[in-house]
């Protein structure tokens, strides 16, 4: 059974493909050039499952979306302490090029606009740090965070090199109040090589997972940031992330999140997941049209909004096998086979039904020689799903589910579902093939092995 994940998101890619409206980013003659047609997602669990869909192995420049990283960079360099003083956490509500200084201190009001960002790029690795020496550290971190090697596109800085007048401004500004230590000039060359590294929708996706992960990377395990350095640069995402467009996009889609020019879109929900977007159209807030479309997609069908409470997110997939010896009478007396049980527990959103979904494909799969005990339950006679201990599936979680089942069955499968409170909802979707649906453990095991059988469990459940 393939899972039905990457089918979702291309629908949620579809659904969003036919906005046509904004354009790419005009100033940076290599962006004006990008192919519009370009789409892609990403989604990354904690635990470092990734699933894509559309141009997911296309690369694009970062742009804006570093600042995130190289902000928490700054933070464990120079020290939460030293970083404020430099920098504010205040929305500007100015376009993200504007001088937007606090009055009296001259702080940068957050560092997600260009002049918060240049004197966070200025803090990494010390005052007297060379552009190369901080565009080194930051492109390992960079790299860590994608788990493969990260390049800087040279085609993107030079063409932005040739418009850097502005930031240059800026950081002259900076320097003359105080703010920026080192050489202006330098600040700008390593801020500018810091948005011009190449990344994939599904790299994005990585490095968001791991600010959701509290810092450590899903799928090496490694801590990247400090607990503490997360939490300030998810907070500061949340309210500055997305230009003048922050306060939309928290009531909207609720997920801290940073936009870049070349049509990114990173999300991390604490906890859940990290996602991204990519369409290389942008609207007049500078963040990419289509890739909005499809963060409120997703947000909205999984349940993702941060402020949503009207399920809480308690959920687990515990699973077992049982042995379903037929009884004495029947017509075949002692019969053993084998059943995969797979037992639900809580209020079940996306990243409940992608632990079932993976555990379905596992386990009844075929086994993979990478991955020791894959296809452990490929011969069991049946799949018995248990809804028992559910109270609540959302929708995008019970469109998943209901996918699982329609595949399991399609490969033959005897699958018996156990939803004594009809949260599946299977009957009411009109289903053209269906599972035994039942009450109970009682009629699950007497449909699998038959009038009088006993079963024993394999593994508590």
């Amino acid at each position: 059974m393939k899972s039905p994940i990457p089918d979702y998101l291309k629908r949620v890619l579809e659904a969003a493909r036919p906005d046509d409206s904004g354009a790419p980013a005009g100033y940076i003659d290599v962006l004006a050039r990008a192919d519009t047609s370009r789409l892609g997602v990403a989604i990354a669990m904690v635990d470092g499952n990734v699933y894509s869909a559309g141009d997911d192995e296309v690369e694009f420049s970062i742009q804006s979306i570093s600042k995130a990283f190289v902000y928490g960079l700054a933070i464990e360099d120079a020290g939460l302490e030293r970083v404020l003083e430099k920098i504010g956490v205040e929305p500007s509500g100015d376009a993200f090029n504007e001088l937007s200084l606090h009055e009296g201190t001259n702080r940068p009001m957050n560092p997600m606009i260009n002049a918060g960002a240049i004197t966070a790029h200025s803090l990494v690795v010390g005052p007297n740090a060379t552009a190369e020496e901080r565009t080194e550290r930051i492109l390992k971190v960079m790299s860590k965070l994608a788990n493969r090697e990260l390049k800087v596109c040279e085609e993107v800085y030079e063409a932005e090199m040739k418009d850097w007048d502005r930031n240059m401004g800026l950081a002259y500004m900076l320097k003359a109040a105080g703010i920026v230590q080192c050489d202006p000039g330098e600040a700008v060359k390593g801020y500018i090589r810091q948005c011009s590294i190449n990344v994939t929708v599904r790299d994005l996706a990585l490095m968001a997972a791991t600010l959701s992960n509290g810092g450590y990377h899903p799928i090496t395990s490694e801590r990247i940031f400090p607990r503490k350095s997360v939490r300030q640069v998810l907070s500061v995402m949340t309210t500055c992330g997305m230009y003048d467009a922050a306060g939309d996009w928290v009531s909207n889609v609720g997920i801290p999140a940073k936009s870049g020019v070349a049509g990114g879109i990173l999300g991390a929900l604490p906890g859940q997941v990290g996602l991204a977007a990519f369409s290389p159209k942008l609207d007049d807030k500078g963040n990419s049209v289509r890739g909005i479309n499809i963060c409120e997609q997703l947000s909205h069908d999984m349940g993702l909004h941060m402020m949503d409470v009207s399920q809480i997110a308690r959920s687990t997939v515990n699973t077992a096998i049982v042995v379903i010896k037929s009884a004495a009478n029947s017509k075949h007396p002692g019969k053993e086979s084998r059943a995969a049980i797979f037992h639900l527990r809580g209020a079940v959103k996306f990243a409940g039904s992608e632990i079932l979904t993976r555990a379905l494909t596992r386990n009844l799969g075929e086994p993979d020689p990478k991955d020791p005990g894959s296809g452990a339950w490929a011969d069991a006679c049946a799949v018995i799903l248990s809804f028992r201990e559910v109270f609540s599936l959302n929708k995008v979680a019970r469109q998943i589910i209901h996918e699982d089942i329609t595949r399991l069955m399609a490969d033959d499968r005897k699958v018996v579902v156990i939803d004594p409170t009809d949260v599946l909802r299977w009957e009411e979707e009109g289903k053209e093939s269906h599972p035994k649906v039942v009450k109970n453990q009682d009629e699950a095991r007497e449909f699998v092995g038959g009038a009088g059988c006993s079963a024993t469990i394999q593994e508590d459940w």
